[in-house]
């Protein structure tokens, strides 16, 4: 077990000398405890090992087919393409219908009255989030980048 240092800074500043991001008043403070304590010389091997080891890694960018999130196939295209268009309309005629009929149930007003504006307020906002998207989809810059 390491013996405990008489460190007065915070241990983020090891970190910070590393990447030789400090103030001249906090490097030389961390440079004069760094010659007495072998703990935190340790800890600043350990710290400049793993800056090496990032810095120096590398990734491999994928292939444009292992990429591209768009469907791979003319059918699959096409039953996407079919498939949402037929969801939507029948979840919005499914909370239609169930809305029509909660309205048909009821005879109070002000349930009338707070089923309506409810219905009346999230058709206004995702019609105008609708809008908003089909407008910028036209005008989009990045729509053709792909990586």
């Amino acid at each position: 077990m390491p013996e405990p240092c008489g460190r007065t800074f915070d241990e983020a500043l090891l970190s910070g000398y590393v990447d030789r991001a400090l103030v001249q008043r906090d490097e030389q403070r961390v440079r004069v405890h760094l010659e007495h304590c072998a703990t935190c010389r340790a800890v600043v091997e350990d710290l400049r090992a793993v800056r090496e080891a990032t810095m120096t890694s590398t990734f491999e960018t994928p292939r444009d087919d292992e990429w591209s999130e768009t469907p791979r196939t003319e059918s699959s295209r096409l039953l996407i393409g079919l498939g949402w268009p037929l969801a939507t309309a029948w979840a919005v005629l499914l909370i239609g219908y169930a809305l029509w009929g909660i309205w048909q149930e009821t005879d109070n007003l002000v349930e009338r009255l707070l089923l309506l504006g409810g219905a009346t307020g999230f058709g206004l906002l995702f019609f105008g989030v609708l809008l908003d998207r089909l407008k910028a989809a036209k005008t989009d810059r990045y729509r053709e980048v792909h990586k």
